[in-house]
């Protein structure tokens, strides 16, 4: 399918930000072009993301009838691929959050989805499943608790030719509870990870931390230190927070925050970070409410995550949240966000360099603030990021589709 022709849209004033500085490009200011999309209306939770050789890859789950179709199709030389069916069930447990994933190595791909393990709301299992070739293999469960709890916002990292970091919350001290009952009458949510090959093998897993926010997704990049992981942690005085974990010299190190935000919430805010790297400069976007004061925040690291820099709050009118990151070179980085701006909800886009200059934000589409918009997706391929978010009228669904031009 090629590209339908370029729409432009209006570039908006920045409402707020802790670094003043802001700035236009000196260059041509960037293009937003609607694309084609690979689906037919229904289609719903898209996913972006590339592969090593820098082509889009895009998963998204259609509902026919009583069962639950996860698909794909790549995206390069400004043609989709014919879309290809990973897997489908009628045991799913398909959540407007927690959203299956792909992923690429040169040597395949790995999937995710989650299955009901048991008759509670809450009880479903992550399940994987590889492709070397073309065929994919049948799922497997990377966690062996066997418990009819909650398993899922899943992080998928491609850590070498043939395998994957893999890490996701992992409610088996929790006794099965609800979101909104987790920890009272059962343990806390918790943060594991393992390392999974294209051939089903599951080695070194291991927990990374023990009491983490209950139903926020999980974020993560590869550096050049190695694989980082960030996400919501809960304290005891149920301070929800943004921490980050490290690999480092093949031990995975003690959490720390990445900020201290201080924000005391008692329920989860459904809510998670996002983050990318090239070699040591990592960044990591996030929502938070901390006193009261919605924010969307981005901070960079240019250590791999050992430190990290003063936060720049990118919106501080009333941001919903629901972030995405793309860094775009070792100087920048691109981030997307749903704001309220009056009756409208809206989905922007905006350029934050490492130094703290902010370009001005893009508006890239309406939307709804309703939890059937889901969390909008961005991707870089080549000097283009694409967009992906659903598009709600009524009871049915569509994903819509855009690309900046750098």
């Amino acid at each position: 399918m090629k590209l339908k022709a370029s729409l432009l849209f209006s570039i908006v004033a920045l409402s707020s930000c802790s670094q003043p500085e802001n700035r236009e490009s000196a260059s041509i200011k960037p293009v937003l072009a609607e694309i084609t999309t690979p689906h037919q209306a229904g289609a719903n939770l898209p996913y972006l993301t590339t592969d090593k050789n820098g082509d889009l890859l895009h998963s998204w789950v259609k509902k026919t009838g009583d069962t639950t179709i996860l698909k794909f199709a790549t995206f390069s030389n400004d043609q989709w691929s014919t879309p290809v069916e990973i897997a489908h069930g009628n045991d799913w447990f398909v959540n407007w959050a927690d959203y299956p994933m792909i992923a690429a190595t040169q040597g395949g791909r790995l999937a995710h989805f989650l299955a009901k393990s048991a008759s509670g709301t809450y009880s479903y299992d992550v399940n994987l499943i590889t492709q070397k070739e073309s065929d994919w293999s049948n799922s497997f469960i990377p966690h062996k608790d066997g418990t009819p709890t909650e398993h899922g916002f899943v992080n998928i990292l491609p850590l070498s030719d043939s395998t994957f970091q893999v890490a996701w919350l992992d409610g088996r001290n929790t006794g099965g509870d609800s979101h909104d009952n987790h920890g009272q009458g059962g343990g806390a949510m918790t943060l594991r990870t393992a390392e999974i090959g294209l051939d089903g093998t599951i080695n070194e897993e291991v927990e990374l931390d023990n009491r983490t926010c209950d139903c926020c997704q999980t974020g993560g990049a590869m550096t050049s230190e190695g694989p980082v992981f960030v996400y919501r942690d809960r304290s005891e005085l149920e301070i929800r927070d943004i921490y980050i974990t490290r690999k480092v010299d093949g031990e995975w190190i003690t959490p720390s925050p990445i900020a201290q935000d201080n924000w005391n919430i008692a329920g989860c805010p459904v809510n998670g970070p996002r983050a990318d790297a090239i070699d040591d400069v990592l960044g990591v976007t996030w929502f938070t409410a901390a006193n009261g004061q919605p924010q969307v925040k981005i901070v960079f690291s240019i250590d791999a995550g050992a430190t990290f820099g003063e936060p720049i709050i990118v919106d501080r009118g009333l941001p919903l949240g629901r972030v995405d990151l793309v860094m775009l070179d070792k100087q920048s980085a691109m981030i997307s966000w749903l704001t309220q701006e009056g009756e409208e909800s809206l989905i922007k886009t905006q350029k934050v360099y490492v130094n703290g200059v902010t370009e001005a934000p893009i508006v890239i589409s309406k939307t709804s603030g309703s939890r059937g918009s889901g969390f909008p997706q961005m991707a870089k391929s080549g000097n283009e990021v694409f967009f992906a978010w659903t598009s709600l009228s009524g009871d049915s669904t569509e994903i819509k589709m855009a690309k900046v031009v750098l």
